[in-house]
């Protein structure tokens, strides 16, 4: 049986989305979300627009990726401003 390596960069992701839950969650504590529409078609709240984000985003990086010879770094930094403009304004 083979187990999952565990480079720097797989830890490191993991260990940002457990960083980014975290303090979602204590800012979440001490100031409650409202629920506000922006240019997505939905009401949401911040932890709603962060799950969107981050699924948006992987699909997003997977996208360029599989279609374009882009780096994976351009493919990174879109995946971040598309995640950034969900939290921001979605």
């Amino acid at each position: 049986m083979e187990w999952m390596s565990w480079t720097i960069p797989t830890a490191a992701f993991f260990g940002a989305i457990a960083l980014i839950l975290v303090a979602m969650t204590t800012w979440e504590l001490r100031s409650p979300s409202v629920v506000r529409k922006g240019f997505l078609p939905i009401a949401t709240t911040r932890g709603d627009r962060l799950f969107i984000g981050l699924l948006g985003s992987a699909y997003l990086h997977l996208l360029v990726i599989g279609v374009t010879g882009w780096s994976i770094w351009i493919a990174f930094a879109l995946s971040v401003v598309w995640l950034l403009a969900v939290m921001r304004w979605g």
